[in-house]
Parts: C-alpha cells; structure tokens; sequence
C-alpha cells in the first residue's frame, strides 16, 4: 500500500531542493529556471519512529526497516496552468496521482534567485496555484455534467446521486473555495473520492525560509502560518538549502551537532514526514522477531484483516486473529515474553481496530 505526497508549487520555490534533501539523492536537478522538473521524481523516505529502534534492541532483531511515505516533486505550476500553460496539463495529470499536497511556498528574499511572479509574496503564491487546481477541477465537473443529466432523465440512479454530488460541490469551488472545505455525508464520501478532484486533497504548507531563520520561522512565514490557521490547514518551516546540507552529512552525530549549532533540534525534514503522515491520518504497527523489527503503515480505523493485508494479501484472505501487544506493554515488559506472562498479549478478531503502535502477529489459513 503507498501513500504518496506530491510536492507542488510556483518554479523557483525550492521544491526540487527539498525533494533532493528529503530522498538524499540528486535526482531531481535544482536549477535557478521554472521547469527543472519535468517528469515527476519519486522517492521513497523512512519515516523517522524512535519505538523502532526501542522495540528492536528489546527482541535483539538483526535488520530494522521503517515503514515509508512516497514523495512526488512536481513540475512547476504557473498561471493558466488549468487551461494549459506552461506545463499545466503535466502537472495537473501528476498531481492528480498522489493522496496529499505538499505545497512549499518561498517566504526568503534572495536577488540571485528569480521569482516567476516577480516578488515575495506566499499567500499570493498559495492562491494562484489553489485558483488553477479549483479552474480544473471546475472544467473537469462540467465536463462530467451533460452525461450525467442525460443518464439521470432515464432513471440511473448512481447518475441520479453523482449529479446531485456535482451540483453542491461546484457551487463551492465558484465561491473560490477548495473542495475539501465542503461537509460530505458519509453515505457520499465513495462518491466525493471518486470525483478525484485536486481540490479535495489535504494541503501542508512548507514555508522555505533563509538558513537564519530555520528555528523560528521568519515574518513572511508567520502570514502563511495565519493563512493556513484560518483555512484549518497545517504548515512546516524549514530552511530547504540546510536539508540541502545535512543530508549530505553520513555519520549521525555530525549531523546532530550541526542542527544544535543552527539551534534546531531535529531536521525540517523530519517534520515535513510527520506532518505528512498525520496530513493523510495514518497510524504505524509494528512486527519484530530476531531477524527483523519492522514498521507498517495503515490509514487510522484500519481492522485488523486489512492492516494483515499490508503485508501481503494472503494474510488478510485467510485472517484468523491477531497476536497483539501494546508498544508500551511491550517495552515495560521487556518483551513478548515479558509480556505473555504479564497477560498483556491479547487475541485480537476481524473487527478489532488496529492501534497506533500494536504489535502484531498475525495467523492466517489459505
């Protein structure tokens, strides 16, 4: 199962630069011209989790693998993106693909670094890539419309609801206001995902500040922060070109000391997982035995056969229960024994929802 986040934005912002640090490779080229990004760069990243490394040393496994999130960079977008411009039609395809927007927003004055719109401004940036992504995704309902009310005439009754799903959601975006601002039953929340409209996708805004101002952020930050409050969005500030640095730091503990030397305590990038992982709501559970301590990724309110499915699909087809230890029971306990004896093991069913954290051992009959 992957989670992807697609890393958007005007050209010149940094995204390239942070999608370098956050995959610690150069694949994607960072130049001072819109477009650098063409095709869409994917990595994959670690999502940083000190109980892995806790549980781990208790059970003594011999490989620790994280469990990980996909980053996209995306070409850059301009205005009139939505009716083609510049690689409009590219960008919308690609961000179409991915489960969250990260959308970095340049708040840092640098006269050797051009800006496609001709001066600092985040909040303006912001709008005019959320107006092109609200212009599709209208484009993209009226398109839709015609047929529907044609199938609707003759009594369809799946017509009948996407119609009516259309009709208040185009109101909305007319408003100039994102999709994912509108309330949707749960009975319509099938339907409203399959609409795969830009603007419904949760947003996290990465302010890209100066190396200065890397711990607190800067006054350009702060709006977008009041910005995104008020939009009940989140944001991250970082300093792109120190991810830049550090990731290409090898040994753990130079890279501590150079954070503490800037008065930071953990890499912008860490953050921009976390931040990330909770943007798509997304919960970890673990599995750990002498050869490996592992962690696996599932949306919150996941049963118990489809987190077995994660790992592979024969699991959730023959689930029978699941062996389940609390992380933190499993920690005080000093382990699984520790924990069987204690009575902290439980035999989870079908309906049980996995908790951020369980480990698991899943039996299963094919």
């Amino acid at each position: 199962m992957g989670f992807k986040c697609g890393i958007v934005g005007l050209p010149n912002v940094g995204k390239s630069t942070l999608f370098n640090a956050l995959t610690a490779t150069a694949s994607a080229e960072a130049a001072n011209f819109p477009f650098c990004t063409i095709e869409p760069n994917t990595g994959r990243v670690g999502v940083p989790d000190p109980r892995l490394e806790t549980i781990a040393k208790i059970a003594k496994s011999a490989k620790i693998i994280p469990t990980q999130l996909e980053f996209v960079d995306i070409a850059g977008l301009v205005r009139g993106a939505s009716k083609g411009e510049g690689l409009g039609n590219q960008f919308l395809g690609n961000i179409r693909e991915v489960d969250a927007i990260v959308h970095v927003l340049r708040c840092f004055e640098d006269e050797n670094v051009t800006h496609v719109e001709g001066g600092i401004d985040p909040i303006r940036d912001a709008e005019t890539v959320e107006t092109e992504l609200m212009l599709a995704d209208m484009e993209s309902l009226e398109k839709r419309q015609q047929p529907l009310i044609k199938k609707a005439r003759g009594k369809d009754k799946e017509a009948e609801r996407t119609l009516a799903l259309i009709e208040r959601v185009l109101p909305v975006l007319r408003e100039g206001r994102p999709a994912r601002t509108m309330a949707v039953d749960p009975d319509d929340a099938k339907a409203f995902r399959l609409l795969q409209l830009l603007t419904a996708k949760p947003v996290l805004y990465v302010c890209n500040v100066e190396e200065a101002a890397a711990a607190e952020g800067n006054a350009i930050s702060a709006r977008v922060e009041a910005m995104a409050e008020a939009a009940g969005a989140r944001t991250v500030v970082i300093s792109a070109k120190i991810e830049e640095e550090v990731a290409q730091l090898d040994d753990e503990e130079e890279k501590k000391d150079f954070l503490e030397s800037l008065g930071l305590k953990e890499t912008g990038l860490a953050r921009v997982i976390h931040a990330g992982y909770r943007l798509l709501d997304l919960i970890t559970y673990f599995t750990v035995g002498p050869k490996e301590a592992r962690a696996w990724t599932v949306r919150r309110g996941a049963k118990g056969p489809e987190a077995a499915g994660v790992i592979h699909s024969d699991f959730e087809r023959g689930f029978i229960r699941a062996e389940t230890i609390a992380c933190d029971d499993f920690v005080a306990c000093g382990g699984e024994q520790g924990a069987k004896d204690a009575g902290k093991m439980r035999q989870e069913g079908r309906d049980y929802t996995v908790a951020d954290g369980d480990i698991m051992h899943f039996k299963f009959n094919v």
